[in-house]
């Protein structure tokens, strides 16, 4: 997991809530015990579907550990004062090469906390739902940072039949049954806020 990982768990416009950056989900990140609090970094994640509904899931495992692998979104941590989308869409551009995108509403958000590269990351992310103009598009990185490239092994379009028959490890672990619902419902008119992932 890479900047990435830090995007994920292993093993312009308005933003939900009327504006303000939310933090951990209440109750269940870090702070929520006796322990001190943790830095939450703040993650954008991008849903991106091609013309065939297939979705865009990066390849990544643990540098010391390259037999530990999962599957992901592509995504990272805000820098600077960007706001969310704007991470959403540089992001995308540097781990997939690919910037001709319609970027839609945000569609999830999930609080998650796992270990990786020999620390742990304490993060709230927020999934935005993204259509790529092209029939086809070529995923490629442009700009990995030394993390990603120690912990990245590709991409790859997944239909939501091979997502749901996928014995491999996928993050978020609901992203199969979360994927149909999108493709049979659409986007659901209020960012749903999935269970709290903690490895």
């Amino acid at each position: 997991m890479t900047d990435s990982a830090a995007r994920q768990t292993p093993g312009p416009g308005a933003e939900p809530g009327g504006g303000a950056e939310q933090g951990a989900v209440a109750g269940a990140g870090p702070g929520s015990g006796a322990g001190p609090r943790a830095e939450v970094r703040r993650v954008a994640r991008v849903v991106l579907l091609d013309a065939d509904d297939r979705i865009l899931l990066m390849h990544g495992y643990e540098p010391d550990h390259p037999d530990r692998t999962w599957w992901f979104t592509p995504g990272g941590g805000l820098e600077g004062d960007e706001t969310r989308q704007e991470a959403a869409l540089r992001e995308l551009a540097e781990e997939t090469g690919i910037t001709d995108i319609d970027l839609g509403p945000v569609l999830w958000t999930r609080y998650c906390s796992f270990p990786f590269d020999g620390r742990r990351w304490d993060q709230d992310e927020w999934y935005y739902l993204a259509r790529t103009r092209r029939a086809e598009a070529a995923p490629r990185p442009q700009a990995l940072t030394e993390l990603e490239n120690r912990s990245l092994a590709g991409l790859r379009w997944w239909t939501s039949a091979e997502l749901s028959a996928a014995r491999e490890t996928v993050y978020p672990t609901r992203l199969a049954e979360l994927l149909r619902t999108l493709l049979d419902e659409g986007p659901p008119r209020a960012p749903v806020v999935l269970a709290p992932e903690i490895v």
